[in-house]
């Protein structure tokens, strides 16, 4: 009897899918995790594995078809259902017999979404180790994904059965993570169709071609769990070659596009011993060898939180027209201002630095001036407006830069900004941002004169619709009222706009109230609700 294959939910918010290529054909014997079909999302391919073993009966979409989650994909007759049915019962019946801790529950921890569009991460550190006590909340280990560092917690209080990745290993969102045995809790069935997806993409068989029978069978096998994402898998299949034959050139062996590339032509050996005695000459090797064939020209993987930047970056540039526009504020009497209350909230444990000062001016400047405080979408044909100012701070982290939110300032009082301010710069330095202080930005500062310099043009955080990039503060001479030279704090700000809603009339009259708060605290110290 066929059975019908449910396309699962294969990412955050995405509702349905193009079928790229089908790898196998109607008729065709399929086993357990064997790739089925590529699929294309909006953020990402994914590789659809087979459930079962089994042959396939139907297909229910063409190639370039689009296909809907939690509609039929394709049908199989599954084989051995009947027996498998009859074991599963037998299981069931018996299982209150052959459970000698009816109180414990072995459970995998699966990995949930930790950031959005996130697929996969590495494993930087386990704070834990196999045969561990743990309890509920406590931090398990540290992933890193292409947008911050991340802690895992335990969702339950029990023992660390089994640690599926070793430190540097990449794991999968939505695949097991560890195994423990949880106290106090009663077993029950744990199965996940989405689970066989990631597992599938994890240990994907890359298919091997008559054509290149013969060449493979001389490569001697290096690594014999190829680490590789499905964009590299599917690529090693257009080329026909064997992953297990490539050396990575990433941490832990991974591989990546360009190591397939230069196996194919001959730039890469292919026997060297890569076991796990030599695996660090085996590396070295590499290494020195690549870099004596590009006469000491030093390649490096664009990848993480740099990845992550110039993707949004380059959207961002090429789908909003920018313009940029530049002013002077003097600080003076802001800076007498701070410098009159840092000790004073100093004793409270407040950090009161100039920030969150041009935060809160930001936010007052927004209540008049709402347009920018909106976004727009892909097509511009809606602007939606938000009622929350989530002002995004730039941060220069150790593994890239950050932008996280400060949410809802048109509610908080500065100190309450200050004290939000520190703990994300703190949180971003580290590269532990919590997924949720990353999204829903509205506006963005950057704090380029923190380093150097004083005009900017700033690249618009998409899908915001303005930034503004502050320069450094610089002590010049200018005329008072009555025609006199005096010393003056000046700082150089540059905005940056989305000119598809936003005319240079509306930014300029816009910064012009943004600064008189900025140069006339105590006016801003009134209109402070």
């Amino acid at each position: 009897m066929a059975k019908d294959f449910i396309l699962p939910d294969i990412g955050e918010g995405i509702v349905e899918c193009e079928v790229v290529e089908w790898l196998v054909q109607e008729g065709d014997t399929v086993s357990e995790d064997q790739p089925i079909c590529d699929v294309m999302t909006d953020k990402a391919l994914v590789q659809i594995p087979a459930v079962h073993d089994g042959v396939i009966s139907k297909l229910y979409y063409q190639k370039g078809e689009i296909a809907k989650v939690h509609a039929p994909l394709f049908a199989m007759d599954v084989a051995g259902e009947s027996v498998n049915n009859e074991a599963v019962q037998e299981d069931v019946i018996t299982e209150p017999q052959t459970n000698t801790s009816p109180t414990n529950l072995l459970e995998d921890f699966i990995l949930p979404d930790i950031g959005e569009g996130i697929v996969e991460c590495e494993i930087v550190d386990w704070l834990v180790a196999e045969g561990d006590e743990i309890e509920e909340d406590q931090a398990v280990c540290d992933v890193m994904t292409d947008k911050a560092l991340v802690q895992i917690p335990a969702k339950y209080t029990g023992t660390v059965q089994k640690l599926y990745y070793q430190k540097g290993e990449i794991a999968k969102v939505h695949s097991p993570l560890f195994q423990m045995t949880i106290v106090g809790s009663a077993a029950k069935p744990n199965v996940d169709i989405n689970q066989a997806v990631v597992k599938a993409q994890t240990n994907a068989v890359v298919e091997k071609t008559a054509s290149v029978v013969k060449t493979q069978q001389a490569t001697k096998i290096i690594n014999q769990k190829a680490v590789a994402s499905p964009a590299v898998r599917r690529k090693a299949r257009e080329l026909d070659v064997d992953l297990t034959c490539v050396p990575g050139s990433g941490k832990n062996g991974r591989i990546y596009k360009q190591d397939i590339e230069e196996f194919v032509k001959g730039e890469v050996p292919n026997t060297i011993d890569t076991s796990p005695l030599n695996s660090d000459a085996s590396q070295s090797a590499v290494q020195n060898q690549t870099q004596n064939q590009s006469g000491g020209v030093r390649v490096e993987q664009i990848k993480g939180i740099k990845a992550a930047m110039a993707k949004q970056m380059v959207a961002s540039v090429s789908t909003i027209p920018h313009f940029t526009f530049s002013d002077e504020i003097d600080l003076t009497q802001l800076i007498a201002l701070r410098s009159a209350l840092k000790e004073q909230y100093k004793a409270q444990g407040v950090k009161l630095t100039m920030m969150p000062f041009f935060v809160k001016a930001l936010s007052l400047a927004m209540k008049e001036y709402p347009v920018l405080n909106s976004k727009v979408n892909d097509e511009c044909s809606e602007l939606t407006y938000y009622n929350d100012h989530n002002i995004g701070i730039a941060v220069d982290s150790k593994i890239g830069l950050l932008v996280p939110n400060i949410k809802s300032c048109q509610s908080k009082s500065i100190v309450d900004v200050a004290n939000d301010l520190t703990r994300l710069t703190h949180s971003a330095r580290e590269g532990r941002v919590a997924p949720d202080d990353l999204k829903g930005g509205t506006i963005s500062i950057s704090n380029i004169g923190a380093i150097g310099g004083t005009i900017a043009t700033p690249i618009i955080n998409k899908p915001e619709v303005a930034i503004v990039a502050l320069g450094k503060l610089q002590h010049l001479p200018r005329f008072d009222e009555s025609g006199q030279v005096v010393s003056k704090a000046i700082m150089q700000v540059s905005w940056s706009g989305d000119h598809r809603v936003i005319d240079g009339g509306t930014i300029a009259r816009f910064n012009n109230l943004w600064k008189s708060y900025l140069e006339n605290p105590s006016a801003m110290m009134m209109v402070m609700s």
